[in-house]
């Protein structure tokens, strides 16, 4: 028998996933041109040519021994912590070194590893929805309670008056995601001002250490010149969660970093808890040969004019049709309102015409869907005729 935490989370288990595999099975028996799978933010757009020389150049002029072997700190290679604090010293003004830098198995091991390193059972998290789904099973790992905040569904904004209100002595995290995953949204610096002030206020109030768990995985996928304010600098007690899934294209290869600064509080001991997190919870280290990587790709980026198009294609096509939207600012993912209540069986529908979408309700919004758009272009283009069969089902 399994645990009954587990089963739990068996039986909801991500719809996200759920939809991929679909897809796979679909495509089997349509054929893949003809499938049109929004499901998974799988990057289509391969890694920068830097990084498959990278990995050869390391192939062949490293000590394997040592290149394959554990790092002699569980918070990685001290000088590829180091060279990602002076990137983002360099980039955003801040003051870091390697010892704030703690490597990690992606952005999801860095979430992980703060959490195992910050929470008592118990303790709440505050999340804004929509918001992505796996944060619920993040924070249950370590017996937390998720409290959410109801989605502003004009602007996709957090609501500040509602966060300030559900915050409590028991508050432990914020986690803010900007370019926000699904709806692609970016959060004002305004809007960041404003939520870092009501936590200072709320920490003096209650004589407590309030975190702000910053994910960032879409940080580089930005469009239009729109800037992602950079969290460390409008609060002290801020942690970032890093991943070059999306910025270099290598989901798979599960490497990230956590910022710790020594800015926040009872930093010296959160940074160790994050080293002792990394070993006890099965990591051990962040993948080397991925960690020597990125250092010698610090400065690449994936060439996002590839999903700005197919931003602009899908998001202008699908308004041209009827369908409600607000157009994203970054990430890769459209945030639609279903023409229906029950936006399950709108998805249901759109299977039909061999769409594949997420509910909404998988990110603690229902009444939308999200599309992801890190697909092909032919996949967008294909799709609109297929998109405009399903909108005339519900004009009828």
């Amino acid at each position: 028998m399994i645990s009954k935490k587990m089963e739990n989370m068996v039986a909801n288990s991500s719809a996200i996933r759920a939809m991929f595999e679909e897809g796979n099975r679909l495509a089997k028996i349509y054929g893949a041109e003809n499938v049109f799978d929004f499901s998974l933010g799988n990057p289509n757009v391969p890694a920068p040519e830097a990084v498959k020389k990278a990995i050869i150049d390391l192939l062949n002029e490293e000590d394997p021994v040592v290149l394959h072997g554990y790092t002699n700190s569980n918070a990685g290679y001290e000088d590829v912590r180091q060279a990602v604090a002076e990137s983002l010293n360099g980039r955003f003004g801040t003051s870091f070194a390697a010892r704030n830098i703690t490597m990690t198995v992606g952005a999801a091991g860095g979430l992980n590893v703060i959490l195992k390193a910050l929470l008592n059972p118990g303790d709440e998290v505050i999340v804004f929805a929509p918001y992505f789904g796996e944060y619920r099973s993040y924070v249950n790992n370590y017996d937390g309670v998720i409290v959410e905040i109801s989605p502003d569904t004009a602007t996709f904004q957090p609501k500040l008056d509602e966060f300030e209100a559900k915050i409590t002595p028991k508050t432990r995290a914020v986690i803010v995601n900007t370019p926000n995953n699904p709806t692609g949204v970016v959060y004002s610096e305004e809007t960041i001002k404003k939520m870092a002030a009501i936590m200072e206020n709320k920490q003096k109030e209650y004589n407590t250490d309030i975190y702000l768990i910053s994910d960032e995985p879409y940080r580089e996928l930005a469009y239009d010149g729109i800037e992602v304010p950079y969290l460390t600098k409008y609060y002290a007690n801020t942690v970032v969660g890093y991943s070059y899934s999306k910025s270099l294209s290598l989901p798979g290869e599960r490497i990230g970093y956590l910022v710790i600064p020594d800015e926040a509080a009872d930093s010296e001991n959160l940074i160790s808890a994050a080293n002792v997190a990394t070993r006890i919870l099965g990591f051990v280290n962040a993948p080397t040969l991925q960690q020597k990587v990125v250092k010698a790709c610090l400065n690449e980026k994936t060439d996002i004019s590839f999903y700005d198009r197919n931003r602009e294609t899908l998001y202008n096509g699908l308004k041209e049709l009827g369908f409600e939207c607000i157009k994203p600012e970054g990430a890769f993912y459209l945030f639609v309102k279903s023409p229906v209540a029950d936006e399950k069986e709108f998805c249901a529908a759109a299977k039909k015409y061999n769409i594949l979408l997420v509910p909404g309700s998988s990110f603690g919004c229902p009444g939308y869907v999200r599309i992801a758009y890190c697909v092909a272009y032919e996949t967008i283009v294909n799709s609109l005729p297929k998109f405009k069969e399903l909108a005339a089902e519900y004009k009828k």
